[in-house]
């Protein structure tokens, strides 16, 4: 067996995990993702949202290294993006700008973004083997009507995700169709992560401990 250590306090994503047969080490990266993101914009890492998750992930996943719960096992980061009408949408946080976002998103599709990125921390060292991978999905959003903007965006949940929506939740109602690995909209793609862990020499099936 092969422990998985999530670099993130997401509950979507650790349901997801939980769901499919793993139940990881829970690790707050406490990233802050604005500067990391500037920061690597500056450096010219950063050409797409693609790319800006990707960076992401990388750093909530080297955060935790460290930790005395992350050694002996392959640890995780991830971060999601909607790209819509050439933005890159992350978290809203003001239900002002959730409902606008609604408002432009309804009737509309958009591409959201799930950077992964996995370290190899079982055998220690200081450049431990790591691998990285953004997988991509197209979103279809129904044709929502004022009322349910706003009552959706009372209940707080689109405050605090990606895109100002989800598919597992209270959002599900609202996504019509989409094009692509419906793991990656909830923010973790488990045959990306099954794709990198073979990169890293693990078989997938080892991370099963339920």
């Amino acid at each position: 067996m092969t422990r998985l250590v999530l670099a993130s306090t997401s509950p979507a994503r650790l349901s997801l995990l939980r769901s499919g047969g793993i139940e990881p080490i829970t690790i707050s990266p406490g990233v802050d993702e604005e500067a990391v993101g500037a920061r690597a914009e500056a450096m010219g890492l950063i050409g797409s949202a693609a790319d800006l998750v990707l960076v992401l992930a990388k750093a909530k996943a080297e955060a935790v290294v460290n930790h005395p719960d992350a050694k002996n096992a392959i640890i995780i980061g991830c971060d999601s993006a909607l790209e819509f009408d050439g933005k890159t949408l992350g978290k809203p946080h003001e239900p002002e700008i959730a409902a606008a976002r609604w408002r432009e998103l309804r009737g509309n599709s958009g591409t959201l973004h799930s950077g992964h990125w996995l370290i190899d921390n079982r055998n220690g060292g200081s450049m431990p083997p790591a691998t990285g991978k953004t997988s991509s999905t197209v979103v279809h959003f129904a044709n929502l009507t004022d009322a349910e903007i706003e009552t959706y965006v009372a209940t707080g949940e689109p405050l605090k995700v990606a895109g100002a929506f989800t598919i597992d939740s209270l959002g599900g109602a609202f996504i019509t169709r989409i094009e692509g690995d419906t793991h990656t909209v909830i923010g973790l793609s488990l045959p990306t992560l099954r794709d990198l862990a073979q990169v890293l020499g693990v078989e997938y099936t080892s991370f099963w401990n339920r």
